[in-house]
């Protein structure tokens, strides 16, 4: 058996890292994406992110854009927007990240695209929901983070508003798109029919903030500040050692209790402030500052040994260059070898979820620029003539070598 999503077919028209993670779960899964990119460079991702050894071929657009087939194709064009309806005419789930209004004036709303497919099941990744002042407002992972109140979490913690330095919110909201269409889906085998899905970024991640420090402003009126004080503390990081970091969190009584056992502390488990769960939040910074001066007696290795014979939890801090040799990553084969057609070795982090009903078989290296967009529009019905006549127009691209 091959992948849950066998079968299915997916246009991808979406760029940078929040469509293309949606689209990259769905193809890792054995659908079948076709990436549609534009004559000129394709996704920005492929030249804006740093690390290449070809043109148009980053490291970083190698990562997000695995087991895709692109077709290079002008849709401002009438022929290449025909040759899209095409293929969206023939798939299942239709992916984009462009602005709302965009779409509609390119003809690819909801309302445009159902007349064309009614079992389709329409995607549409956004910065900010309908209904509010900033629909339809451009927007990167950035803005998100400001206005979402993850650079105001950095702020309390540390007295400066920072980013988390990856592209969270682009992560977060691929993944949630590519759940909702997992959702449609499932009730498109129900219905038979398709739907429209709106992703927002804001909302989302906002969401993700607000469960987690809304807290004592759940009740109206507030019994309390706002803001988890135990993630907010300026302690709540990795704590040095002798020779390094480590990080301990021991949450539940036994772990707290083999903590206190583990650095010769044991009469803390008698103190009224560390007795339960709550009285260690609500004491969260002496419960820190007992654990930043206890780690720092010892090396990292000597904690792990101490602290793992009491089962509490804890690990080693992994800087980015201690990832690509963690023990733990490289049993499991998370960084999977690969030999790329044109760009030569590589590795790549490697699908961490598995189906026990089988899992996608053929592995595609990522695309060059519209590396197979002779091979897609032969699918739909386009001769060669037609083909090289689009060639010549420029409204479709590819590399010279492909046949």
């Amino acid at each position: 058996m091959s992948g849950p999503l066998s079968g299915l077919r997916v246009i991808d028209l979406t760029s940078v890292v929040v469509g293309p993670i949606c689209t990259r779960s769905l193809a890792d899964q054995g659908a079948e994406v076709i990436k549609v990119e534009a004559p000129g460079g394709g996704d920005l991702l492929r030249t804006m992110a740093q690390g290449s050894r070809n043109p148009g071929m980053s490291g970083k657009f190698i990562q997000f854009n695995r087991n895709k087939r692109s077709v290079c194709l002008d849709i401002k064009d009438a022929e290449g927007k025909a040759a899209l309806l095409a293929l969206i005419r023939s798939a299942d789930v239709f992916v984009s990240n462009i602005r709302p209004m965009g779409l509609e004036r390119a003809g690819l709303s909801w309302d445009a695209l159902r007349a064309e497919n009614p079992r389709l099941i329409h995607c549409s990744i956004l910065a900010f929901g309908r209904g509010g002042p900033y629909f339809n407002r451009p927007a990167y992972d950035p803005i998100i983070q400001s206005l979402s109140g993850v650079a105001g979490t950095f702020h309390r913690a540390t007295g400066e508003p920072r980013f988390v330095p990856m592209v969270m919110t682009d992560h977060i909201t691929g993944l949630i798109a590519a759940q909702c269409i997992g959702f449609a889906l499932y009730r498109r085998e129900r219905s038979g029919i398709g739907e429209a899905i709106e992703v927002p970024m804001f909302e989302n991640l906002a969401s993700f903030v607000m469960s987690e420090h809304l807290g004592a402003g759940t009740f109206d009126p507030p019994v309390g500040p706002l803001g988890d004080g135990r993630l907010l503390s300026p302690d709540y990081r990795p704590v040095k050692t002798k020779d390094g970091y480590i990080t301990v969190g021991p949450n539940t009584n036994a772990q707290a209790f083999g903590f206190f056992d583990a650095i010769g502390r044991p009469e803390l488990k008698t103190d009224p402030r560390f007795l339960s769960a709550a009285a260690r939040t609500a004491h969260a910074p002496q419960y820190l500052a007992i654990r930043a001066a206890a780690m720092a007696e010892r090396t990292t290795a000597e904690w792990l040994v101490i602290l793992g014979e009491k089962d509490v939890p804890c690990a080693a801090y992994n800087s980015l260059d201690d990832l690509l040799d963690d023990p733990h990553l490289t049993a499991t084969g998370f960084f999977a070898p690969e030999d790329h057609p044109t760009e030569g070795k590589l590795r790549r982090t490697a699908i961490p979820n598995r189906f026990s009903g089988g899992m996608r078989e053929e592995a595609l290296p990522a695309p060059r620029l519209g590396e197979q967009s002779r091979a897609v529009l032969r699918e739909i019905g386009l001769d060669d003539a037609a083909i090289a006549r689009m060639v010549a127009a420029g409204i479709v691209s590819m590399p010279e070598e492909v046949p």
